[in-house]
């Protein structure tokens, strides 16, 4: 019998559930057990490739049943919230495994989270279980991190280490290490006694979001639909037991999880996961002839970059995710032989993908329908009800089987950012193209306050008010800047009595304040007052206006700003 549902997560309606388990676009085998299931059909293959080495889907489901059960020998319980701060790797994914088979929920924080994040995030989902890792090419000590923050927390948290060639660390357990002494037979009971009381809608991982106001909000995903979301893509792509994809980014961000590690798991594939370097991810896609792969707008430089042909070489499918692909990308993708075709997601659900076999000039210049036949999207009038007529802009809402009906523990907020009939307020901008009996979508900009830095969301609200805990700042407003590697940087318009305070200042102040580097601003203009409309509100259409102006080529190295780091991981410190 299934346990209780949290009763802070949103629920869906009771019919549309009954809907998606009869339709099969949920199930009711939890998370864990679909990939056991395969792991059954598929046992000599490949599962995950990393720098180190690589793992078969046998030895990934006996690894993750000893963990798992050396988790619950831990102290960890079922429904357990866990923070995970890995590398992409298959210690991460040990790890994920592991903790899905406990029955507990992994929470996708980021290695480049600090105090500002993690503390919040622990507090609203009650984390007491956190794991890091301890690999040596990271240049931030994570594991002193996690055991710094534990002890500022009022309750215990179980501190897990992975990646380590530590015989032991004080205060903290060995992931890989945990289950070591059980009986493989009897660490697959205990997995199964605790899978059995998982049903369709309880919580199986709690991704984030890029949220507009505060820090990130927390994404409920669910067992019924979380594993077969990564189907969904896995079967639009065409992949199979074959397939060896390639995932650059954080492997658990959404993205990583629906589109690259359960997407390629759901049919037996092979992931790989290089760290976000340039020169590996190149190495190791022509190393192991990956053959399908999403490229990031941060990486869109590599692809025009001499040595990608030869990364290329073996790749039948390339999906690309950016705001506006330029032509010249879209164009050197398709000249090496690949299919080509575009996505827009988000954590809280819905995607779109562009169908590799349409019109050309389609796949260049939108992201496509939505993924599924069960996504529903709509383009509204903004912060109306009202749809608009096709080929006209406005606000992009959508609901479905996979998208979330609310945020976890945020009544509120969600009381704003879903519509009265359960759409939620994407606050993107598109436009619909109809062509063929089919609604393309193109993201024309933003109605939310965000700045996309290389696929990473920074909230301007939040950076603002950090920023305004700075003593010799009055007033601050953060824009997005035009940048031709990651997109978009972040510029800090500051109103000052120090005209001397300048990026590094900044950094200074926002590390104290435990803040994430990929936020930091890497431009600051000192300004007298800040715009404002006729009505008094700030005018931050005549600032991202007067950065454009004010721009060179590669303004993120202008006026001391942090060095160009776009071929390393954002999340990475040094």
């Amino acid at each position: 019998m299934a346990g209780p549902v949290d009763q802070r997560v949103v629920r869906y309606d009771p019919e549309r559930v009954a809907r998606n388990l009869a339709s099969g676009e949920w199930s009711a085998v939890p998370l864990a057990r679909r990939f056991q299931d395969v792991a059954r059909r598929f046992p000599d293959r490949p599962a995950v490739v990393d720098r180190v080495g690589s793992v078969t889907y046998e030895e990934l489901d006996r690894r993750t049943d000893l963990v798992a059960a050396g988790l619950l020998g831990s102290g960890l319980a079922p429904g357990d919230p866990v923070l995970f701060q890995v590398w992409n790797g298959i210690p991460g994914v040990v790890a994920w495994y592991g903790v899905l088979k406990a029955g507990a929920i992994p929470v996708a924080t980021l290695p480049a989270h600090r105090s500002h994040e993690i503390d919040h995030i622990a507090r609203l989902v009650g984390a007491v279980g956190h794991v890091v890792d301890d690999s040596r090419h990271a240049r931030f000590d994570l594991v002193a991190f996690a055991r710094e923050r534990a002890a500022a927390r009022p309750t215990p948290t179980h501190l897990y280490v992975t990646d380590s060639d530590r015989a032991d660390v004080a205060g903290a357990s060995l992931l890989e290490a945990l289950g070591a002494d059980i009986d493989p037979a009897e660490a697959r009971a205990a997995v199964d006694a605790v899978q059995e009381r998982i049903g369709p809608e309880q919580v199986a991982v709690h991704q984030l979001s890029g949220g507009t106001t505060g820090v990130p909000k927390v994404i409920p995903r669910l067992h019924g639909e979380y594993w077969n979301n990564g189907l969904a893509w896995a079967r639009a792509l065409g992949r199979t037991e074959h397939s060896v994809v390639a995932h650059a980014g954080p492997f658990v961000h959404n993205a990583g999880i629906s589109c690259g590690l359960h997407s390629a798991h759901a049919v037996g594939g092979c992931i790989v996961l290089p760290q976000a370097d340039r020169d590996p991810v190149l190495r190791m896609m022509a190393e192991h002839r990956v053959d399908d792969t999403l490229l990031g707008q941060g990486m869109f430089h590599w692809i025009l970059g001499e040595d990608y042909p030869a990364a290329a070489e073996h790749l039948r499918t390339v999906v690309l995710s950016g705001a506006k692909v330029p032509a010249e990308v879209f164009a050197r993708v398709e000249s090496l032989g690949a299919r080509v075709g575009q996505t827009f997601g988000m954590g809280e659900g819905m995607f779109t993908l562009t169908p590799l076999d349409g019109p050309r000039h389609l796949r260049a210049t939108t992201v496509g329908p939505p993924l599924t036949p069960g996504d529903e999207a709509r383009v509204l009038e903004p912060g109306t009800e009202v749809e608009v007529t096709d080929g006209e802009v406005g606000e992009l809402v959508c609901r479905g089987w996979y998208t979330i009906p609310g945020y976890f523990a945020a009544p509120d907020h969600n009381a704003t950012a879903f519509t009265s009939d359960g759409f939620y307020r994407t606050g993107d901008l598109a436009r619909v193209h109809a062509h063929d009996g089919q609604r393309y979508l193109s993201i024309e900009g933003r109605i939310k306050d965000l700045i996309n830095r290389g696929g990473e969301k920074v909230n301007a609200e939040e950076l603002e008010s950090l920023l305004l805990r700075h003593p010799a700042i009055s007033e601050a407003a953060v824009v997005a800047m035009p940048d031709p590697v990651m997109g978009e940087r972040v510029c800090a318009y500051v109103v000052s009595v120090d005209p001397a305070l300048g990026v590094p200042e900044l950094q200074v102040h926002l590390d104290a304040l435990g803040v994430a580097k990929y936020k930091w601003p890497e431009r600051v203009e000192h300004i007298d007052a800040l715009p404002r409309t006729l009505v008094g509100k700030l005018d931050k259409k005549a600032l991202r206006a007067d950065i454009v102006l004010r721009s060179d080529p590669h303004p993120a190295l202008a006026r001391g700003a942090l060095p160009d780091r776009s071929d390393r991981p954002i999340e990475r410190d040094g």
